[in-house]
This record gives C-alpha cells, structure tokens and sequence, in this order.
C-alpha cells in the first residue's frame, strides 16, 4: 500500500505541479514600453495597448506604462464620440501616472528632453552666463 501510494505520487508529482512563473523585471517592463512605443507611433494602438498592458503586468508602478496606456486607450476612442467610455479610462490612468510619478513626462514631450540634459551636464554649464 505504502509502495504504490510512493509510486503514484512519483508519476504525478512532476506532472500535478505548475511550472514557475516567469519573474518580471523592470528590464522586461521597459522593453514591452519601447515595442509599445514603436508600434504606437506606427499607429497600431491595439498592438501598443498590449504591450503597455506587459510592462504593466512586468512593473505595475511604472508611471510610464500606466500613462502610455492611457494615451492608447484616448487614441483609439478620439474619432468616437466625445465622452466616450474609454476616454474617461486614459483620464485615470493619466491621474494614476502622475500619482505614481508627478515629474513624469512622454518619451515625445520637449520638457522630458531638456530635464534629461540638464540632469547630464554640472551645475555650472546649466544656465547660460549672464550677459554684461
């Protein structure tokens, strides 16, 4: 009894269990909002939507993910109506975003440009010299 009870659990053990799961990693979550990116800017929305939704799953306090997919959902609903169900869903995950993260700006926005240059240059190459 005691032999077949081990050899039973021996052919199901392996096969009854689940396999690991994936670890998510910040590293994965950036590179789901980059292919997000490409294909938003291609126009695929609902390509980019399933990639933001990844890094989201990957990195669920990404500001960045959260927004992006906001922007998706708001793409996709801007030639419907005007208070379309959607465009009220890309306004909470816009307040989410920037909940998450109050400094967060689009990789498109030219203040997210300047605030990455002035962060590589010292302190006294970041204004310009004033003029006598």
């Amino acid at each position: 009894m005691i032999l077949s009870a081990i050899l039973l659990s021996t052919l199901l053990g392996p096969a009854a269990q689940e396999p690991p799961a994936a670890v998510a990693t910040p590293a994965s979550a950036d590179a789901h909002i980059d292919a997000g990116l490409a294909a938003f800017k291609r126009k695929r929305f609902r390509q980019a939507e399933i990639e933001f939704r990844q890094a989201l799953d990957a990195d669920p306090q990404s500001a960045a993910a959260t927004w992006y997919l906001g922007y998706t959902y708001y793409k996709m609903a801007e030639p419907k109506r005007p208070f379309h169900p959607d465009k009220q869903k890309a306004a909470e995950l816009f307040a989410k975003a920037y909940q998450m993260d109050p400094v967060f700006r689009p990789a498109w926005s030219p203040s997210a440009g300047a605030r990455r240059s002035q962060r590589a240059k010292p302190a006294a190459e970041a204004s310009p010299p004033a003029k006598s």
